[in-house]
Protein backbone atom coordinates (compact mmCIF):
# COMPACT_ATOMS: atom_id res chain seq x y z
CA UNK A 1 0.00 0.00 0.00
CA UNK A 2 2.86 2.37 0.78
CA UNK A 3 4.37 1.82 -2.66
CA UNK A 4 1.00 2.41 -4.29
CA UNK A 5 0.67 5.68 -2.40
CA UNK A 6 4.12 6.79 -3.49
CA UNK A 7 3.39 5.81 -7.09
CA UNK A 8 0.13 7.75 -7.05
CA UNK A 9 1.85 10.79 -5.57
CA UNK A 10 4.66 10.63 -8.11
CA UNK A 11 2.21 10.42 -11.01
CA UNK A 12 0.75 13.72 -9.82
CA UNK A 13 4.12 15.40 -10.38
CA UNK A 14 4.12 17.52 -13.58
CA UNK A 15 5.31 15.70 -16.69
CA UNK A 16 8.61 17.50 -17.36
CA UNK A 17 9.79 17.27 -13.75
CA UNK A 18 8.81 13.61 -13.57
CA UNK A 19 10.50 12.74 -16.87
CA UNK A 20 13.76 14.53 -16.13
CA UNK A 21 14.04 13.15 -12.59
CA UNK A 22 13.38 9.58 -13.71
CA UNK A 23 15.89 9.93 -16.55
CA UNK A 24 18.58 11.10 -14.10
CA UNK A 25 17.90 8.24 -11.67
CA UNK A 26 17.81 5.61 -14.43
CA UNK A 27 21.06 6.91 -15.92
CA UNK A 28 22.80 6.61 -12.55
CA UNK A 29 21.33 3.12 -12.06
CA UNK A 30 22.60 2.12 -15.50
CA UNK A 31 26.10 3.33 -14.63
CA UNK A 32 26.04 1.09 -11.56
CA UNK A 33 25.28 -2.02 -13.63
CA UNK A 34 25.70 -1.52 -17.36
CA UNK A 35 27.46 1.62 -18.46
CA UNK A 36 30.58 3.63 -17.77
CA UNK A 37 30.61 7.41 -17.26
CA UNK A 38 33.08 7.50 -20.16
CA UNK A 39 30.17 6.53 -22.41
CA UNK A 40 28.09 9.49 -21.22
CA UNK A 41 30.29 12.56 -20.86
CA UNK A 42 30.35 15.45 -23.34
CA UNK A 43 33.15 15.03 -25.86
CA UNK A 44 32.89 17.22 -28.99
CA UNK A 45 35.22 14.96 -30.97
CA UNK A 46 33.11 11.87 -30.30
CA UNK A 47 29.86 13.78 -30.90
CA UNK A 48 30.76 15.41 -34.21
CA UNK A 49 33.34 12.98 -35.62
CA UNK A 50 32.03 9.65 -34.30
CA UNK A 51 28.34 10.71 -34.28
CA UNK A 52 27.84 9.71 -30.64
CA UNK A 53 25.06 12.29 -30.41
CA UNK A 54 23.55 10.78 -27.26
CA UNK A 55 26.34 12.49 -25.32
CA UNK A 56 24.57 15.82 -25.93
CA UNK A 57 21.79 14.53 -23.66
CA UNK A 58 23.42 12.04 -21.29
CA UNK A 59 25.90 14.59 -19.94
CA UNK A 60 22.88 16.41 -18.44
CA UNK A 61 21.56 13.23 -16.81
CA UNK A 62 24.52 11.89 -14.85
CA UNK A 63 25.24 13.43 -11.44
CA UNK A 64 27.93 11.04 -10.28
CA UNK A 65 27.78 7.80 -8.30
CA UNK A 66 25.27 7.20 -5.54
CA UNK A 67 26.15 9.26 -2.50
CA UNK A 68 25.33 12.45 -0.68
CA UNK A 69 26.23 14.66 -3.66
CA UNK A 70 23.88 12.70 -5.93
CA UNK A 71 20.92 12.87 -3.54
CA UNK A 72 21.63 16.56 -2.85
CA UNK A 73 21.44 17.33 -6.57
CA UNK A 74 18.34 15.20 -7.07
CA UNK A 75 16.60 17.01 -4.22
CA UNK A 76 17.21 20.38 -5.84
CA UNK A 77 16.37 19.15 -9.34
CA UNK A 78 13.04 17.71 -8.22
CA UNK A 79 12.05 20.54 -5.89
CA UNK A 80 12.82 23.58 -8.03
CA UNK A 81 11.96 22.03 -11.36
CA UNK A 82 8.56 21.13 -9.92
CA UNK A 83 8.00 24.56 -8.39
CA UNK A 84 8.77 26.23 -11.72
CA UNK A 85 6.51 23.86 -13.65
CA UNK A 86 3.65 24.22 -11.17
CA UNK A 87 4.22 27.95 -10.76
CA UNK A 88 5.25 30.37 -13.49
CA UNK A 89 5.08 27.66 -16.18
CA UNK A 90 1.71 26.23 -15.18
CA UNK A 91 -0.19 25.37 -18.36
CA UNK A 92 2.88 26.26 -20.44
CA UNK A 93 4.67 22.94 -20.83
CA UNK A 94 6.03 23.87 -24.26
CA UNK A 95 7.61 27.06 -22.88
CA UNK A 96 9.15 25.04 -20.03
CA UNK A 97 10.63 22.47 -22.41
CA UNK A 98 11.93 25.31 -24.58
CA UNK A 99 13.69 26.77 -21.53
CA UNK A 100 15.43 23.41 -21.06
CA UNK A 101 16.44 23.38 -24.74
CA UNK A 102 17.67 26.97 -24.68
CA UNK A 103 19.67 26.39 -21.51
CA UNK A 104 21.06 23.07 -22.76
CA UNK A 105 22.25 24.48 -26.08
CA UNK A 106 23.84 27.56 -24.49
CA UNK A 107 25.53 25.50 -21.77
CA UNK A 108 26.88 23.08 -24.37
CA UNK A 109 28.39 25.92 -26.40
CA UNK A 110 29.92 27.57 -23.33
CA UNK A 111 30.99 24.18 -21.99
CA UNK A 112 33.21 23.81 -25.04
CA UNK A 113 35.27 26.75 -23.79
CA UNK A 114 35.64 25.39 -20.28
CA UNK A 115 36.19 21.72 -21.13
CA UNK A 116 33.23 20.71 -18.95
CA UNK A 117 32.18 17.08 -19.27
CA UNK A 118 28.94 16.84 -17.26
CA UNK A 119 26.43 19.71 -17.20
CA UNK A 120 23.55 18.38 -15.09
CA UNK A 121 24.69 20.43 -12.12
CA UNK A 122 24.75 23.55 -14.30
CA UNK A 123 21.19 22.85 -15.43
CA UNK A 124 20.14 22.52 -11.78
CA UNK A 125 21.76 25.88 -11.02
CA UNK A 126 19.87 27.44 -13.92
CA UNK A 127 16.52 26.12 -12.66
CA UNK A 128 17.24 27.38 -9.15
CA UNK A 129 18.33 30.79 -10.48
CA UNK A 130 15.23 31.32 -12.63
CA UNK A 131 12.93 30.27 -9.78
CA UNK A 132 14.74 32.51 -7.30
CA UNK A 133 14.48 35.58 -9.53
CA UNK A 134 10.78 34.97 -10.09
CA UNK A 135 10.16 34.49 -6.36
CA UNK A 136 12.15 37.37 -4.81
CA UNK A 137 9.92 37.69 -1.74
CA UNK A 138 10.10 34.04 -0.70
CA UNK A 139 12.27 33.22 2.33
CA UNK A 140 14.26 30.02 1.98
CA UNK A 141 15.41 27.81 4.83
CA UNK A 142 18.65 26.18 3.71
CA UNK A 143 18.81 22.79 5.44
CA UNK A 144 17.80 24.42 8.70
CA UNK A 145 21.13 26.28 8.85
CA UNK A 146 20.42 29.59 7.14
CA UNK A 147 17.35 31.60 6.23
CA UNK A 148 17.50 34.19 3.46
CA UNK A 149 15.59 35.66 0.52
CA UNK A 150 15.24 33.46 -2.56
CA UNK A 151 17.64 35.44 -4.82
CA UNK A 152 20.55 34.40 -2.56
CA UNK A 153 19.78 30.69 -3.00
CA UNK A 154 21.88 30.05 -6.16
CA UNK A 155 24.95 31.47 -4.42
CA UNK A 156 24.32 29.43 -1.27
CA UNK A 157 23.93 26.36 -3.48
CA UNK A 158 27.23 27.14 -5.19
CA UNK A 159 29.00 27.51 -1.84
CA UNK A 160 27.59 24.22 -0.58
CA UNK A 161 28.55 22.52 -3.82
CA UNK A 162 32.09 23.78 -3.35
CA UNK A 163 32.15 22.23 0.14
CA UNK A 164 31.24 18.91 -1.49
CA UNK A 165 34.32 19.19 -3.67
CA UNK A 166 32.54 20.10 -6.91
CA UNK A 167 33.81 22.69 -9.36
CA UNK A 168 32.17 26.08 -8.92
CA UNK A 169 32.73 26.69 -12.65
CA UNK A 170 29.76 24.42 -13.40
CA UNK A 171 27.51 26.34 -10.97
CA UNK A 172 28.67 29.68 -12.36
CA UNK A 173 27.84 28.46 -15.86
CA UNK A 174 24.32 27.53 -14.75
CA UNK A 175 23.82 30.86 -12.98
CA UNK A 176 25.06 32.77 -16.05
CA UNK A 177 22.76 30.89 -18.43
CA UNK A 178 19.86 31.28 -15.99
CA UNK A 179 20.48 35.02 -15.90
CA UNK A 180 20.55 35.22 -19.70
CA UNK A 181 17.22 33.40 -19.88
CA UNK A 182 15.69 35.54 -17.12
CA UNK A 183 16.85 38.75 -18.78
CA UNK A 184 15.59 37.80 -22.24
CA UNK A 185 12.28 36.42 -20.97
CA UNK A 186 11.37 38.64 -17.99
CA UNK A 187 13.40 41.85 -18.14
CA UNK A 188 14.07 42.91 -21.73
CA UNK A 189 10.45 42.53 -22.98
CA UNK A 190 9.33 45.01 -20.29
CA UNK A 191 11.91 47.64 -21.22
CA UNK A 192 11.00 50.60 -23.49
CA UNK A 193 11.31 49.26 -27.02
CA UNK A 194 11.88 45.73 -25.76
CA UNK A 195 10.20 42.61 -27.06
CA UNK A 196 10.24 38.87 -26.49
CA UNK A 197 13.18 37.28 -28.25
CA UNK A 198 12.67 33.73 -26.99
CA UNK A 199 9.68 32.44 -28.91
CA UNK A 200 8.68 28.84 -28.33
CA UNK A 201 8.41 26.97 -31.67
CA UNK A 202 4.85 26.29 -32.77
CA UNK A 203 5.43 22.56 -33.11
CA UNK A 204 6.29 22.33 -29.40
CA UNK A 205 3.09 24.14 -28.50
CA UNK A 206 1.05 21.83 -30.72
CA UNK A 207 2.77 18.79 -29.26
CA UNK A 208 2.80 19.67 -25.57
CA UNK A 209 0.16 22.30 -24.80
CA UNK A 210 -3.57 21.79 -24.64
CA UNK A 211 -5.31 23.60 -27.53
CA UNK A 212 -6.77 26.96 -26.58
CA UNK A 213 -10.50 27.38 -26.85
CA UNK A 214 -11.69 29.77 -29.53
CA UNK A 215 -13.50 32.63 -27.71
CA UNK A 216 -15.73 33.11 -30.79
CA UNK A 217 -16.79 29.46 -30.96
CA UNK A 218 -20.52 28.92 -30.60
CA UNK A 219 -21.44 25.40 -29.46
CA UNK A 220 -24.07 23.47 -31.36
CA UNK A 221 -27.55 23.47 -29.78
CA UNK A 222 -27.14 19.88 -28.60
CA UNK A 223 -23.89 20.84 -26.86
CA UNK A 224 -25.42 23.73 -24.91
CA UNK A 225 -26.54 23.16 -21.30
CA UNK A 226 -30.23 22.93 -20.67
CA UNK A 227 -33.11 20.48 -20.80
CA UNK A 228 -32.96 17.84 -23.49
CA UNK A 229 -35.12 18.49 -26.51
CA UNK A 230 -37.36 15.66 -27.64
Amino acid sequence: MAWQGLATEFLQVPAVTRTYTVACVLTTAAVLELLSPFQLYFNPHLVFRKFQVWRLITNFLFFGPLGFSFFFNMLFVFRYCRMLEEGSFRGRTADFVFMFLFGGVLMTLLGLLGSLFFLGQALTAMLVYVWSRRSPGVRVNFFGLLTFQAPFLPWALMGFSMLLGNSILVDLLGIAVGHVYYFLEDVFPNQPGGKRLLLTPSFLKLLLDAPEEDPNYLPLPEEQPGPLQQ
